[in-house]
């Protein structure tokens, strides 16, 4: 009977700095600060702030009582501005997921309209700065 040499195998482990931790945090933080002007604008129904958090290229796509929707920013933009504001809304950032300058989030919200929504977006990091580049959204018991 002869025996298997077994040799254990060494892995390599990268340890984050200090000041790699903080960067790290640092962009959650950023990221977050990204979402505040969508965020915000659904309380007040601004479609002109809500704007400033989106690439201009970005889309945005779901269903709304079972109608399907396919904007561009300039028309999801007049949609929020048609809308009354929703002042009592309730939001919660569920989690954000980066990878260098790319970043996806999902944010819950629940009284917009008398809807529960939950958002997912997908931001990008240009020339230092986070923005919305598409958002795909459901409005549960709504749709």
């Amino acid at each position: 009977m002869s025996q298997k040499n077994t040799t254990a195998s060494t892995k390599s482990v990268s340890i984050e700095s200090a000041a790699d931790e903080a960067q790290s945090f640092d962009e959650y933080r950023a990221v977050t600060e990204a979402l505040q002007p969508y965020i915000l604008a659904a309380k007040t129904g601004d479609g002109t702030l809500m704007k400033t958090a989106f690439f201009e290229h970005a889309h945005i796509v779901g269903s709304t009582n079972g109608v399907f929707n396919n904007f561009d920013v300039e028309a999801f933009g007049r949609r929020v501005d048609d809308n009354d504001p929703s002042p009592d809304i309730q939001h919660h950032i569920a989690w954000i997921d980066i990878s260098g300058p790319a970043a996806a989030a999902r944010v819950e919200f629940i009284g917009w309209r008398g809807f529960r929504f939950t958002d997912f977006f997908v931001l990008y990091k240009h020339d230092g700065q986070w923005k919305i580049s598409g958002k795909v959204y459901n409005s549960h018991a709504k749709n």
